[in-house]
């Protein structure tokens, strides 16, 4: 970088009394490469911030330079004229309503690089993207989009190691400059080509939940209908049938139905897209055909399935506890009670020890799927899971994971195994919400160990390890089995 000492004594006087490095301090960073911040907002600060720590220069470009606030310690601040000719690379960290200050700047911007972090506050905004617009208001330079979804907090905290950020621009060198200080800074860069590709950077940060959309969907989707299914099996059927208002149960008793039943659904869900593109492959004899666009979208949401589906777990345990409180608990506790001091009398207990043995089971398998469940969730955290190599989370998610569903779906089995041949468990003739919910766990459990065969096992690996059933392939078996 070629800087003019008449540059350098301009902005050396403007910033002597930001500098806490002193004249000796500046001498010793003459090797550091300078970079430019129009903006001393949180963005702007925050990036000064990490940058300084990544061993760059920073200078601040200001309209009020000596009342701009503190600005992190060793940076400098000076006017927009004196940064723009300091540095080669500037980071524009303001918003675009306040681009046109810039156009006056047109000279002293030509030949600089301009990276716009800009973003709006909803689609469409604008008829044009930011940078497109700031290109234009200063043509002279080249504009980069990018850098926009790093947030203030992110850079204060250094939450940076690995985060992808995407870049585009006309110009593959300003690309390369830009990607050099990002990648010094801990990130991760894409290019996503020229810069007509800014509309779709600049409406990245402004999606909400793109990947929770499905499972979201799917979950309420499953909670409505299982809770008017039970409503009307419980609540209208014993009003109806029994002439019984039992509508009290709907706040506790019928969610807590619910929950397990959702959760269990959606966890099958988060597993069975697995299974399915297991039998595609061994259809197709190889692994480089891609899978439909519906598979391939379930598939990238399998963790938020399971992570909501944890969540009504949560709520099921949560509900289960507070079971001994309720009044009409308690209620009907206290009142067997009295009833069998007065006709002096006690309820045998079951020698058999079949009533025992299952409720306690039931209990058991609860808690061991809840702990499983918890464990699913936890190494699913970024944090957590980038601290496992890939035999480890390999393990814990897939094999721990069907190990998780068996031991559910045997929790809802236990549950009923005394009533499925019950006549009085199918109210109006149809199942109730534990037998259906059973139905799609148990077809992913035989589904898994149909694959889990040897012979089926063997090809599978076989194939996803990159070998292909052609008639190639065949005619070479038959060959050597002749021989």
């Amino acid at each position: 970088m070629i800087v003019t000492s008449g540059v350098m004594e301009e902005a050396e006087v403007e910033s002597v009394s930001m500098n806490p490095l002193g004249r000796k301090g500046a001498a010793m960073a003459t090797s550091q490469e300078q970079l430019c911040i129009f903006g001393t907002g949180d963005l702007g600060r925050s990036l000064g911030l990490r940058l300084l720590q990544s061993g760059y220069r920073v200078a601040y470009g200001s309209r009020r330079p000596h009342s701009c606030g503190p600005l992190p310690e060793g940076s400098r601040v000076m006017s927009h004229e004196a940064a723009a000719k300091a540095a080669r690379l500037i980071f524009i960290c303001v918003h675009r309503e306040h681009y046109t200050f810039m156009e006056t700047l047109a000279p002293y911007l030509k030949g600089k690089v301009l990276v716009d972090l800009s973003n709006n506050l909803k689609k469409g905004m604008y008829p044009e993207p930011n940078a497109a617009y700031l290109q234009s208001l200063v043509p002279g330079a080249t504009v980069v989009k990018g850098l926009n979804t790093l947030s203030a907090w992110a850079l204060q905290k250094g939450l940076l190691t690995g985060k992808q950020v995407c870049l585009c621009g006309d110009s593959k060198r300003a690309k390369q400059a830009v990607a050099e200080v990002a990648t010094k800074m801990g990130l991760t860069v894409l290019d996503r080509g020229a810069l007509s590709a800014a509309q779709e950077l600049e409406d990245f940060p402004l999606q909400l939940f793109p990947e929770w959309r499905l499972p979201l969907r799917i979950a309420v989707g499953l909670t409505a209908f299982f809770f008017f299914y039970l409503f009307i099996r419980d609540v209208i059927y014993a009003y109806v049938e029994e002439e019984k208002d039992i509508s009290y149960r709907i706040m506790v008793s019928l969610a807590n139905k619910v929950f397990p039943i959702v959760s269990l659904v959606m966890l099958s869900l988060c597993y069975l897209p697995g299974v399915i593109a297991a039998f595609f492959q061994l259809y197709r004899g190889t692994k480089y055909k891609r899978f439909p666009n519906w598979l391939d979208r379930w598939m990238l949401c399998r963790k938020q399935m399971g992570l909501v589906a944890l969540g009504f777990a949560f709520l099921h345990a949560i509900y289960t506890f507070i079971i001994p409180i309720r009044y009409s608990v308690r209620h009907a506790l206290i009142s067997r009670v009295v009833d069998e001091m007065k006709n002096n009398k006690t309820t045998p207990f079951d020698f058999d020890y079949t009533e025992a043995w299952g409720t306690d089971s039931f209990y058991v398998l609860g808690i061991l799927g809840f702990f499983l469940y918890v464990l699913l969730g936890l190494t699913s955290l970024p944090s957590v899971g980038g601290s496992l190599s890939w035999r480890e989370f390999s393990f814990i998610q897939s094999k721990l994971g069907h190990l998780t569903l068996l031991i559910c779906t045997a929790h809802g089995y236990i549950y009923g195994w005394n009533k499925f041949l019950r006549l009085s468990t199918y109210k109006w003739y149809t199942p109730p919400g534990y037998m259906l919910c059973l139905v799609v766990p148990s077809v992913v459990l035989v589904l898994k160990m149909l694959i889990l065969l040897p012979c089926v096992d063997r090809t599978l690996t076989r194939i996803r390890q990159g070998w292909e059933r052609s008639p190639s392939n065949a005619t070479e078996k038959s060959t050597a089995t002749n021989l």
